[in-house]
């Protein structure tokens, strides 16, 4: 059946494949367009999420006041940070950019099914096996990186920036435009991180990359993890720094094994 899908792909013309990604892209933005606005209504579920890391009673600084009071006999302050909007239409642009995020996100697996069903037919029986596999295991990573930024990572670096003052004369305050840049960017980039056991498995498969390489620079992969660590938070914490980059050093630990299982399989 592999063969005969891709034989029937090479005999089409450079127009019939055109108007397949025609039909594959309409598919995906109406997709899109429909959660996205789905999402625009549903107002104030979508923003009761996005900004829940804002207030001392999200789960994670419920979850440290709890190990604080245990280890310490006391409870953590409590912190307020609020909110401004300094454009006359930038809270409905925030609000449309908000949604058509999490759109993108809801339909994100149909997107990458569409994506996969054009590609497939011009790939042997192996290729879309591993592909398939690449993808789905890319996407998981990719997920789980989006959970860990928005419950730990984010929360924590708002919790320190936002309540810090060089003076009490000195009053934070934080646009929403901020707010979201920042949790994007920060959920982008774990996002984006979290690929790195994936990258190794397909660069370990190619013969590019190898476990006992990846031992021997243990130290300076530690070294650029904290570094990234310290630039996703910038706080003089150490143990907020190290719960950072904890997560990242495990992502390293596992792609050696991950590695190093791949290699074997090719002897």
């Amino acid at each position: 059946m592999a063969e005969e899908d891709t034989a029937n792909n090479g005999n089409m013309t450079f127009w019939e494949h055109l108007d397949i990604l025609r039909a594959s892209v309409i598919k995906i933005v109406f997709m899109v367009v429909i959660c996205a606005v789905a999402a625009f209504f549903f107002k104030d579920e979508l923003f009761s999420v996005v900004l829940a890391p804002k207030d001392s009673d999200f789960i994670i600084y419920r979850l440290f006041d709890s190990l604080n009071t245990v280890y310490s006999s006391g409870k953590a302050d409590d912190f307020s940070v609020q909110l401004i909007n300094t454009g006359l239409a930038e809270q409905f642009l925030i609000h449309m950019k908000v949604a058509m995020y999490a759109g993108l996100l809801v339909a994100s697996p149909y997107v990458i099914y569409v994506l996969f069903s054009f590609i497939s037919p011009a790939l042997y029986e192996n290729e879309r096996k591993y592909s398939s596999r690449i993808i789905v295991s890319g996407y998981i990573m990719f997920v789980l990186g989006v959970l860990i930024s928005y419950f730990l990572i984010f929360p924590l670096t708002f919790r320190f920036l936002g309540t810090y003052q060089v003076s009490s004369d000195v009053a934070n305050m934080i646009t929403l435009q901020s707010y979201i840049d920042t949790l994007t960017m920060m959920t982008l980039l774990m996002g984006i991180l979290f690929e790195l056991p994936v990258l190794c498995w397909l660069l370990g498969k190619l013969g590019i990359l190898s476990a006992a390489f990846m031992s021997r620079f243990r130290r300076h992969a530690i070294v650029v993890i904290l570094i990234i660590a310290a630039i996703i938070t910038p706080t003089s914490d150490i143990f907020t720094l190290l719960l950072v980059a904890m997560p990242v050093w495990f992502l390293y630990e596992i792609s050696i094994f991950v590695v190093a299982a791949t290699n074997k399989k090719k002897q």
